[in-house]
């Protein structure tokens, strides 16, 4: 019989209240307060810190305060990930997110999601869907990623938008839900 820890790394339904993810979660909430009270000046620990948290972490990450996520192992991000102001990562499944990301104040990245069923609910059920963002990405103010999502390289989200589907390469989104407004072409 699967602990609930295997379940959830499984990808499948789990209890939310066990206590061996939940010392998991106090883990993570434990290293994101020391992450956000550290000083700008302090880059080594701020880099130290974000690579005990994260579960894989290219060159240079840059994170401003106040960074929140649930378990932080399932979160791997790529060179020059730079996450601004309060932002939030439910971290439920893997979230992937490719070289060269920018994350704008308030983005949110969730993959963490609960049935449909109302007693599934009741009993703390939880599930997760996997989130992928690929290189080049700029996730605007605001905007808010939905379990399930991929999305392409060279991606803008739109400030303050809701994406609940996967787009593909170099487009411009926007909209609550998400639409593509126009191809964003690299410079050649």
């Amino acid at each position: 019989m699967k602990t609930e820890k295997e379940k959830f790394l499984a990808g499948e339904p789990y209890q939310i209240m066990d206590p061996e993810l939940a010392a998991d979660e106090t883990r993570s909430r434990r290293l994101c307060k020391i992450l956000n009270e550290l000083d700008d000046a302090a880059v080594e620990q701020k880099d130290k810190v974000i690579r005990q948290l994260f579960g894989s972490v290219g060159k240079d990450p840059y994170i401003q305060p106040n960074f929140r996520c649930d378990f932080g192992y399932n979160i791997h991000v790529g060179d020059n990930f730079l996450c601004n102001y309060d932002n939030v990562i439910l971290d439920i499944a893997p979230v992937t997110i490719g070289d060269h990301c920018l994350m704008a104040p308030h983005a949110q990245i969730y993959a963490a999601y609960h049935p449909y069923d109302p007693t599934d609910r009741a009993n703390f059920i939880g599930l997760g869907k996997p989130v992928t963002i690929g290189d080049n990405a700029w996730i605007g103010a605001n905007a808010v990623i939905l379990p399930g999502v991929t999305l392409g390289n060279n991606v803008i989200v739109g400030a303050n938008s809701t994406v609940t589907k996967s787009f593909g390469d170099n487009v411009i989104i926007a909209g609550s839900p998400a639409k593509v407004l126009r191809k964003n072409m690299p410079k050649k």
